[in-house]
């Protein structure tokens, strides 16, 4: 398949004229065409007539002094506004919301010639961890259609997983691009808080919030970052700091680096077969010069607890504006796990708890910052698990509340940080079900992730792996 090339090889083919953004778009929608149905990946599939003549014109155009990402084809994560195009947010209340704008990562991909072909199935408003909490039915897990794809951005995992698109953009706030890069098989870029304008992005918890690629390998992530990344005067919160060139530095030697393995990450909970897998991945770093060392993180335990404090309290704010007036239909129509969060959230800011809970999660946030400076004091990068499981069955999570917030334990610390985390595939289980790791890092620090995990995937094929 054309799909399963690299974003560079993709481009060097299209400069070339080896084949055509046209061919790409018709390999996608065969993808689609024989795996959605039983996948359930997409919500919205852009007319197949538009985005052909969309190829069609690039085609046309050539691409020879375009960017990377010209004319080659891409899904969004239905949590992204986009103008003329049903944006729903996996939620029947925004269930024929058409909007008038764009969000701004979709934009800057259209400035880039990308060609969208859909917006992906999610767990509405990003609430869940295994795209189940969605008005439009689970998405299912490529490599086993009876387990999850891994939330809130399963779908967008899938298309990229089963070559339905070349990448896609997804949305983390509490681990929606790592979870189901790991338990699909894929990599996947939570940024440094800021790095990426939000703006046009349906908020879930505003402070936690992050924009990035979902894609096959660290090398395609770099590709995508650099046309996404940036200062954007919609947005008050994205940053000023220039954007690095992330493909040039993906080749760096890596000998010397110090890799911080925090042991209270590979304690009771997590899955042996993860864990075996995770130091195996340590010892093939190692070997390309990397120098491993364990570290202690004491208050990872209370991460938990200070996300689903702010998180909940913010999102019930958020949603405060899906009255039924402005936008789609009323409230009745949210689902259970989203109005569960939005009584938690509104109770945790309500008179006489506010400084019982929010406040006192808010300490607890600082504190965990300076923990993570601490430890990255002592290290260059962490190396972590992302889920403390294989992919479970469709309906494990969903009717367990607490198992299914539990299945965050990995993920949630790093968003009320702000730092980045790439989440890269490391191995499979004895029954095939894939395992993923993170890289975390200081803030701003995406050019070290992607070059680490560019080189480990360079020793490894776990990444070329494909379920179809």
């Amino acid at each position: 398949m054309l799909l399963d090339k690299t974003i560079a090889e993709l481009t060097a083919g299209l400069r070339g004229k080896q084949f055509s953004s046209e061919e790409l778009v018709l390999e996608c929608y065969s993808a689609i065409e024989k795996l959605n149905p039983k996948l359930n990946a997409f919500i919205t599939i852009v007319d197949k007539k538009e985005v052909l003549a969309q190829a069609k014109e690039k085609d046309k155009q050539g691409t020879r002094d375009k960017g990377a990402l010209y004319g080659i084809p891409f899904v969004l994560k239905d949590s992204y506004v986009t103008r003329g195009i049903r944006t729903t947010a996996a939620s029947k209340v925004l269930g024929d919301y058409i909007p008038q704008y764009n969000a701004t990562v979709y934009q800057k991909l259209l400035d880039s010639g990308a060609i969208l072909l859909g917006k992906m199935n999610m767990d509405a408003w990003g609430h869940g961890g295994s795209t189940e909490n969605t008005d439009f039915g689970p998405a299912k897990n490529p490599w086993d259609t009876t387990r999850v794809a891994g939330g809130s951005g399963g779908g967008p995992a899938v298309a990229v997983a089963t070559r339905m698109g070349a990448f896609a953009i997804s949305e983390d706030t509490g681990g929606s691009i790592r979870n189901p890069a790991a338990w699909c098989g894929i990599t996947g870029l939570k940024v440094t808080y800021g790095r990426v304008s939000r703006y046009g992005c349906i908020a879930y918890a505003s402070s936690f919030d992050t924009v990035g690629p979902t894609a096959k390998s660290a090398e395609d992530c770099a590709y995508v970052l650099e046309a996404i990344a940036g200062r954007d005067p919609y947005d008050a919160t994205s940053s000023p700091r220039e954007v690095p060139v992330y493909s040039k530095t993906l080749k760096k030697d890596i000998r010397g680096l110090v890799i911080g393995m925090p042991k209270e990450f590979y304690s009771e909970g997590l899955d042996g077969e993860i864990k075996q897998a995770i130091v195996q991945a340590s010892k093939v770093l190692e070997q390309a010069g990397a120098k491993i060392k364990e570290i202690s993180m004491p208050l990872f335990d209370y991460g938990l607890a200070i996300y689903y404090v702010i998180g909940p309290s913010e999102t019930s704010s958020n949603l405060g504006r899906f009255d039924g007036i402005r936008y789609g239909s009323g409230r009745t129509r949210f689902t259970e796990e989203t109005m569960r969060r939005i009584m938690v959230g509104t109770y945790g800011l309500s008179a006489g708890y506010y400084d019982a809970y929010y406040r006192s999660a808010q300490k607890g946030r600082t504190l965990f910052i300076r923990e993570y400076e601490k430890a990255l004091s002592q290290c260059d990068i962490l190396l972590m698990p992302v889920m403390p499981t294989p992919p479970t069955k469709i309906g494990e999570l969903v009717s367990d509340p607490l198992k299914n917030l539990l299945a965050d334990v990995y993920t949630t610390s790093q968003n009320p940080v702000g730092v980045p985390s790439l989440a890269i595939p490391c191995g499979f289980t004895k029954i095939n079900l894939p395992i993923g790791m993170q890289l975390v890092g200081k803030m701003f620090s995406e050019s070290i992730l992607l070059n680490v995990g560019y080189q480990y995937q360079q020793l490894t094929d776990w990444h070329t792996r494909k379920p179809v």
